[in-house]
């Protein structure tokens, strides 16, 4: 049995509702709680990323080790909150929007599958508290003018 992996980050307030998030492995993030200013991301939007970026680094080494040729790869995140607080998510839609030369459907489908069920630990860790639903959509580089979409 595996022993569990502890991760310790850090947060320091910078003052005028601007924070520093230090990660475990040392990297600074700015985080922004002043919706009229903007200037960095605010700790909701972080989830959102998290959960886009968990799981499109996992899409992506599955169909590396397919091989499948993927020339463009980006990953939409769309969440509902709850009306009172907390404002957690009720739903996160995932979106994949995949471009390469004859992609396999039956390829992405289940790198996307693996990752939702097997890899992303950010969609594990939220999933209990929020409804996750996937769909892609691939667009084949020898035609820009075909694609097909598909929900998950």
């Amino acid at each position: 049995m595996r022993e569990m992996e502890d991760s310790k980050a850090t947060i320091h307030f910078a003052g005028d509702d601007l924070f520093i998030g230090i990660s475990p492995g040392g990297h600074a993030q700015v985080l922004d709680t002043n919706h009229e200013r903007a200037s960095a991301a605010t700790p909701v939007e972080l989830l959102l990323i998290a959960l886009g970026s968990c799981t499109a680094v996992d899409v992506v080494s599955i169909l590396r080790k397919k091989r499948e040729q993927l020339t463009d790869y980006r990953v939409e995140v769309r969440g509902e909150r709850r009306a009172e607080h907390p404002r957690s998510f009720t739903r996160m839609e995932v979106k994949h929007i995949l471009r390469g030369r004859k992609l396999s459907e039956k390829a992405v489908a289940q790198a996307i599958e693996l990752s939702e069920t097997k890899y992303c630990s950010v969609a594990a860790t939220l999933r209990p508290a929020a409804e996750i639903v996937s769909s892609y959509e691939i667009i084949d580089e020898a035609d820009t003018t075909s694609s097909s979409s598909n929900n998950i």
